[in-house]
């Protein structure tokens, strides 16, 4: 959610910059786009499709998921060239580190946990366990290595969409804002993007 408002708010204010400066909304040369493909297949039957999500044992959940990421990192490093690119590299890196170190899914606190369940809900969540069908695994800070890269952040309530995100969501966020933004830059050339 963060990374699409992120992309869509780019676009938007890039095509807007461009507009302005009288030109047109520039492309980028990405190489490898099949990466990102190739990471998202396994996350959409672990974490969205329903028949597919409860099935899966979350011990290969996890493995997946850790792969899925690796992926997307691979993807970002030969594309480390485009604007923001060096930006969502490290994002990418500190959430790959953060779930690699706590067993293959996101740490999330129960605190932030509660938050997100809507009111009146009955369901139980487990300590050390995937916290229902989502990336994420409910953890106290004392049982978490490197606590603070995973999902400490909450949107404000005044969004009535409960979510929890990392700091290395922030700056994948940003990165790729970053890329859309540039994008109505009138000198980004993409010709000036190394192959």
């Amino acid at each position: 959610m963060v990374l699409l408002v992120a992309v869509l708010a780019g676009a938007l204010l890039g095509i807007l910059r461009a507009k302005i400066h009288k030109m047109p909304y520039q492309a980028v040369q990405i190489q490898h786009i099949w990466l990102v493909l190739a990471a998202y297949i396994p996350q959409f039957f672990i974490f969205f499709l329903p028949a597919t999500r409860s099935a899966i044992p979350d011990q290969w959940v996890s493995i997946l998921f850790v792969l899925s990421q690796v992926l997307l990192l691979i993807f970002i490093w030969i594309n480390r060239k485009i604007p923001g690119g060096w930006l969502m590299g490290v994002g990418l890196g500190l959430n790959f580190l953060a779930i690699v170190l706590n067993g293959g899914m996101m740490p999330l606190t129960p605190e932030n946990a509660q938050h997100l369940l809507p009111a009146g809900s009955t369901v139980t969540l487990t300590l050390g366990e995937r916290a229902g069908v989502s990336k994420d695994i409910l953890l106290e800070k004392s049982a978490t290595r490197l606590w603070f890269l995973g999902d400490v952040f909450l949107l404000p309530e005044w969004f009535n969409f409960p979510m929890a995100f990392s700091p290395g969501d922030v700056l994948l966020s940003l990165g790729a804002f970053w890329l859309f933004w540039e994008l109505g830059n009138p000198r980004y050339q993409t010709n000036e993007v190394p192959a």
